[in-house]
C-alpha cells in the first residue's frame, strides 16, 4: 500500500487508494506508534493507553464524516478514548483540541486544498500542531510492519465504543473561540465594526469567523458557506483565479472588503474593497507591522522559503530576529515551541502568532486582519498601499507546472545549480539556496524558486520582483528551465 506522509500527512484519491481498507490500516498505524514508547505524550497525560485520549476531526469532503467514523473506530478497539468532532470542523479547532484536552494526538481527515477527488489525514502532536517528521516515520513503519506480518486492524463496534465512553462525540468551537478571544482584541474590532465577506469556498471554516464576530457589531456576509462535497468544480483553495465568488460578492456592496478560508481552514486569503486580491505575503507583512507597532510584541520571525522578503525587511528594521525554513508549516512549528516567536507564515496562507498553537489557522488570521482595519481605520486596500511605499515594491505569482513523471528533488536541485544563470532580467545573480528546491536571489531583492510539491505530482514555480515585468521575467525563466527538468 503506497502510503506516505509527505510536510501535512497523507493524501490520495478517493476510491482508488484513498479507501476505507487502507484508511483502517493507517488508523491501526496511527494507534500503534502513539501506543509506543516512541510517541511524545501531552506532560499532563495519563501513562496507561486505555487513558489516553486521541481528537478526531473532519472537513466537508465526500465521506469525510463516515471516514473519521472509522478512524474513531479504529482507535476506539484500540483502548483509546476518542474525541470525535460533532460536525466538520476547521483544521486549527480540532488541532487546539488536542492540545486543551490533553490528548496524546489528533487525527484530521482532511485534503486541505487538494481538487475534491482527493482526501486526505493529518496527524497531530500532543502539543496542537502538526505531527513530528519522526511521528510521521514511525506510523509508517507501523502500515509496512503491519503489512508484512498480514495484521488488520483492530475493530470495535461504533454504537457499543459510544456505550463504553470509547467514543465521545464534542463541539470544538467553544473552547476554541474562547482561546481565540484572548488573541483577538473584540473591543477594538467593537470600536469600528466592520462590513465583511467571507468566503469559506465550501470548506470547514464556514460560518466560523461570523460566529466569533457575533455581537461585536460587525456586519458579516458569507458565500459558499453551504455543505458542497464537490467545492463547486473549483479547487478550495484561496488564491485570486478561485475567487471570483468573492469578488462579485464585494462588487455587489455585501461587504467593505473579504477574508476566505481554505478546504479545512488552515489558510487564510483576503480581497480588498475594489476586487484586487490581498496574498498571504501582504497578509503576513501586514500582521507584523501591525503587532509590532501598534501592540507592541516582539520576538523572532519566522517564514518560508518561498515567502516575501518584505518580511526580511520588516524584521531588521524592527531589530528582530529572522529565520527562513523549507516549506510546510510544520517546519515554522519546530521554531515556534522551541523559541520566543512573535510570528511565522508562509506564503499558501498558513499563519499563526504569539499565543496560538504552532499551527497555520485561517479564521483567526481573518480576525487579526479585521482587528488591524478597524484599529488603523483605512480601508484594506489603503493599508496595503502604504506597506508596499514602506516596504515594497513587492510583486509576486506563483505557477503549478503538472508532471507526466515524478522529479527527484535532489537531481532538480543539483541540475538546476549547475545551470544557474549569471543574471535574469537584467539583475544579477548574488545567492543561490537549496534550502527546499533551488533560490535564485537577484542583486535588487527579487528572487526566483523552483522545488517540486510536497502532496501532489506538481513543479512549482515562484518569483517576487520590484516590478510586474521582472515577476514575468523571472517566472518566464523559471518555466524554461523547469520544462528541461521535467
Amino acid at each position: 500500500m503506497p502510503i506516505h506522509f509527505g510536510t501535512d500527512g497523507w493524501r490520495a484519491v478517493i476510491s482508488d487508494t484513498f479507501t476505507f481498507d487502507n484508511l483502517r490500516m493507517v488508523a491501526q498505524a496511527i494507534a500503534d506508534a502513539v501506543a509506543s514508547e516512541h510517541w511524545t505524550k501531552p506532560k499532563n497525560g495519563a501513562s496507561a493507553q486505555s487513558q489516553e485520549r486521541i481528537v478526531v476531526g473532519f472537513d466537508t469532503r465526500f465521506l469525510s464524516d463516515r471516514f473519521a467514523g472509522e478512524v474513531a473506530r479504529v482507535l476506539a478497539a484500540n483502548g483509546f478514548v476518542v474525541y470525535l468532532a460533532q460536525s466538520d470542523s476547521p483544521t486549527p479547532a480540532i488541532s487546539y483540541a488536542v492540545k486543551n484536552l490533553g490528548a496524546a494526538g489528533g487525527v484530521m481527515i482532511t485534503a486541505s486544498h487538494n481538487a475534491p477527488r482527493y482526501n486526505g489525514v493529518k496527524l497531530k502532536g500532543a502539543f496542537g500542531g502538526s505531527a513530528l517528521p519522526e511521528q510521521c516515520r514511525r506510523v509508517e513503519i507501523y502500515i509496512n510492519d503491519n503489512e508484512q506480518q498480514a495484521r488488520g486492524p483492530n475493530l470495535m463496534d461504533f454504537q457499543k465504543a459510544r456505550e463504553a465512553g470509547l467514543i465521545q462525540r464534542f463541539n470544538p468551537l467553544p473552547a476554541y473561540y474562547d482561546h481565540l478571544r484572548t488573541l483577538i482584541k473584540s473591543d477594538v474590532i467593537a470600536d469600528n465594526p466592520q462590513r465583511i465577506v467571507v468566503d469559506s469556498m465550501y470548506g470547514s471554516g464556514r460560518g466560523v469567523i461570523k460566529g466569533f464576530l457575533q455581537g461585536t457589531g460587525c456586519e458579516v456576509a458569507e458565500v459558499r458557506s453551504e455543505m458542497n462535497p464537490g467545492f463547486g468544480g473549483v479547487h478550495p483553495e484561496p488564491i485570486a483565479k478561485n475567487l471570483g465568488a468573492l469578488a462579485s460578492a464585494i462588487s455587489s456592496g455585501m461587504g467593505a472588503f473579504g477574508l476566505c478560508t481554505d478546504g479545512d481552514a488552515d489558510r487564510i486569503g483576503a480581497m480588498d474593497e475594489r476586487g484586487v486580491f490581498v496574498d498571504p505575503h501582504k497578509i503576513f507583512a501586514l500582521a507584523l507591522k501591525y503587532l509590532v507597532e501598534k501592540r507592541g510584541m516582539s520576538g523572532a520571525v519566522v517564514r518560508t522559503v518561498s515567502t516575501t522578503r518584505m518580511i526580511d525587511r520588516l524584521a531588521k528594521r524592527y531589530g528582530l530576529k529572522l529565520y527562513e525554513t523549507p516549506v510546510g508549516f510544520n517546519h515554522i512549528a519546530d521554531y515556534m515551541m522551541s523559541e520566543d516567536v512573535l510570528i511565522g507564515g508562509e506564503e499558501s496562507g498558513g499563519i499563526s502568532f504569539k499565543g496560538h498553537i504552532p499551527e497555520g489557522d485561517g479564521p483567526i488570521m481573518g480576525l487579526l486582519l479585521v482587528e488591524i482595519v478597524a484599529a488603523m481605520n483605512k480601508p484594506l486596500n489603503a493599508l496595503v498601499d502604504d506597506l508596499l511605499k514602506d516596504v515594497g515594491p513587492a510583486f509576486y505569482e506563483r505557477t503549478d507546472l503538472r508532471l507526466s513523471r515524478p522529479v527527484a528533488k535532489a537531481e532538480m536541485t543539483e541540475f538546476l545549480t549547475k545551470q544557474a544563470p549569471a543574471e535574469i532580467g537584467g539583475e544579477k545573480v548574488t545567492e543561490i539556496s537549496q534550502r527546499d528546491g533551488v533560490k535564485y536571489i537577484m542583486a535588487d531583492d527579487s528572487w526566483l524558486l523552483i522545488r517540486p510539491s510536497g502532496t501532489e505530482p506538481v513543479l512549482r514555480v515562484y518569483a517576487e520582483g520590484r516590478s510586474q515585468e521582472m515577476v514575468q521575467a523571472l517566472l518566464g525563466y523559471g518555466e524554461k528551465v523547469a520544462e528541461r527538468v521535467v
